[in-house]
This record gives C-alpha cells, sequence and structure tokens, in this order.
C-alpha cells in the first residue's frame, strides 16, 4: 500500500479507493464458502452427529450445509460482504496511506515508517473503517447462520435484514459485536506492520522499492503477516461472531463481551476461543494474498491510466 507522491491526491484517493474495493471483492467472492463454515463453527460449533469422530464431523460440515441450502448456502452472505468490503478496503487503504503519508511515510525516497508509527495508522484506519462497516457485519453474521435456530423468521436481502433490524433491535442491534470488532483493530495493528517490514526486507534484498515488488514478493508477505496476526488475536472473532449472531427473537446468551467471554471459557476454556480457527486460517490467508496482490497490481495499473500531469511530475 504505497501512496504515489507524484500524483495529485485526488488521483491518488482514487487510485487507493478504486484498487482496494476491487480486491476486496476478488477475495471475498473466493473465500465465501469458508467463511460460512467458519463463523458457524464460532457460534454454534460442530454438528453432533453419531458415530463420528471430531475429524469426521469437520469433513462432513460443509456437506451438510451443501445438502441442506445448495451451493446457495455456501454463498450465504457474500451480498453484504461485498457491500461491506467495498467501503472497507476503499476507505481502509485510503486512509492508512494518508495517515502513513502524514507521519512521513515516503516510499520514493525509501523512508519507511516506525513499527510504532505503522501500527498508528493501521490502527486509525481500522477503527475508521469498522465503525463505518459494522451494521453490514451484522447481517452477513446473521445470514451465515440463519437456519442454525428454530423459529426465527428468515431474513430476505440485505437491505430489508437492515431495516428489520434496526426497527427490531435499534442502533444496538445495528452494532452489535463492535467492541470486539474494535478490539480486532489489534489485527490489523499487527499484521499490516509485519507487512511492511516483510516488503522493506524484500525491497532490500531486491535492491528496489517496495511499489516494485513482483506479486510473488507480495503475496508472500501478505501470507506471512496475515496468519502471524490471526493466530494472535482470533479469540475476538469468536466473541464478535456469538454477539453478533444473537438476534432480537433468539434467546440471549451473553449479555455483554464481558459475559460472553466468561461464559465461553467456562463451558468451553481456551479451546472455545479458537473455534473455527484453522478454517479461518485456509480462508484468511489466500483471502489476504489476493487482496494484497490484487491491490498493488490494480493500483499500479491505475496510476499508469491516471498518470501524473505534467505540473507534478516537475515537482
Amino acid at each position: 500500500m504505497t501512496v504515489d507522491t507524484h500524483l495529485p491526491s485526488s488521483r491518488g484517493l482514487m487510485c487507493n479507493a478504486g484498487a482496494g474495493a476491487a480486491a476486496g471483492v476478488i477475495a471475498a467472492t473466493f473465500v465465501c464458502p469458508l467463511d460460512v463454515i467458519k463463523t458457524r463453527l464460532q457460534v454454534h460449533g460442530l454438528p453432533q452427529l453419531t458415530n463420528t469422530n471430531i475429524k469426521g464431523q469437520i469433513s462432513l460440515f460443509p456437506e451438510l450445509i451443501f445438502r441442506k441450502d445448495g451451493l446457495r448456502g455456501m454463498y450465504r452472505g457474500l451480498s453484504p460482504t461485498v457491500l461491506a468490503l467495498l467501503p472497507n478496503w476503499a476507505v481502509y487503504f485510503t486512509i492508512y496511506d494518508q495517515l502513513k503519508s502524514s507521519l512521513g511515510a515516503d516510499d520514493i525516497n525509501h523512508h519507511q515508517l516506525s513499527i510504532g508509527a505503522s501500527m498508528i495508522a493501521a490502527s486509525g484506519a481500522g477503527a475508521a473503517t469498522t465503525i463505518v462497516t459494522n451494521p453490514l457485519w451484522v447481517v452477513k453474521t446473521r445470514f451465515q447462520t440463519q437456519g442454525m435456530r428454530p423459529g426465527v423468521v428468515p431474513y430476505r436481502g440485505t437491505f430489508s435484514a437492515l431495516r428489520r433490524i434496526a426497527l427490531e433491535e435499534g442502533i444496538r442491534g445495528l452494532y452489535s459485536g463492535l467492541v470486539p470488532a474494535l478490539a480486532g483493530i489489534s489485527h490489523v495493528a499487527i499484521q499490516f506492520p509485519t507487512y511492511e517490514k516483510i516488503k522493506s526486507y524484500f525491497a532490500d534484498k531486491h535492491n528496489t522499492t517496495t511499489d516494485k515488488l513482483g506479486a510473488s514478493d507480495v503475496a508472500l508477505a501478505s501470507s506471512v503477516s496475515k496468519v502471524f496476526a490471526s493466530t494472535l488475536t482470533y479469540p475476538h472473532e469468536v466473541v464478535r461472531s456469538r454477539l453478533q449472531e444473537q438476534g432480537h427473537h433468539s434467546e440471549k446468551r451473553y449479555s455483554g463481551v464481558v459475559d460472553c467471554v466468561k461464559k465461553v471459557y467456562q463451558s468451553e476454556g481456551v479451546p472455545g476461543f479458537y473455534r473455527g480457527c484453522a478454517t479461518n486460517l485456509l480462508r484468511t490467508t489466500p483471502a489476504a494474498v489476493i487482496t494484497f496482490t490484487s491491490f498493488e497490481m490494480i493500483h499500479r495499473f491505475l496510476v499508469t491510466v491516471f498518470p501524473p500531469s505534467p505540473h507534478h511530475q516537475a515537482l
């Protein structure tokens, strides 16, 4: 995520926003089936099947979803995911690069931010996008767990779900899970500085700049940073999913974040906070590779399509 400082700010913002949105949508579509499985594991755990060990239950879980809901069931929640990712990555990459520039980052002159400054930029961008897109992530979670609670009227579409949640549960319902989601900023605060440092290492190794690295180097940097950050911060995702899933008509199992953490620990211990973690890594690692590599390549393409004006080239 490098800002070309020779670009006019409006063109730079457009390139960041366009590349970020496109990369996010490509990745979300590719890994949506794994996202459905992960969310259901987080909220409800493994299905109870007789004469089947845990390994067998995990392998049968996708088949059970497909058998019940067909191919459509494996892509539940894709619409709100795409709607959330369009502003999510567009806003995130744009704010992240603007904060990096404000803090003094300049790839043209090989000036990289310190780890602390990178964490500030990543956290600021993460907080902004989390607050903007939380309602859509609530809808996504509800869609992906529909049919697992008897007696709950299913949602018909993304916008009708947003309207229904707002009417039945108010603003609090739309922003359920916001606290653990904000805690999840620690994820990007770890991932992005790690990503930048790995890119800097490859750039030094190849005697080039980070904005000219090949796709394979970007892919490796994004995958390593994602696995590292996801493993360290995964428990917050379990808490967030459980709070987002319990709707107005559901039996309230948790009164808040602290209550959720206590109950998960009491009933399931530490493993309860890592439900679906393996599936999550299978989903997020290729998603990160696709997102970051797509962003870098699309961003470079857009910069060539919208080149700097002669005036800015002379600066």
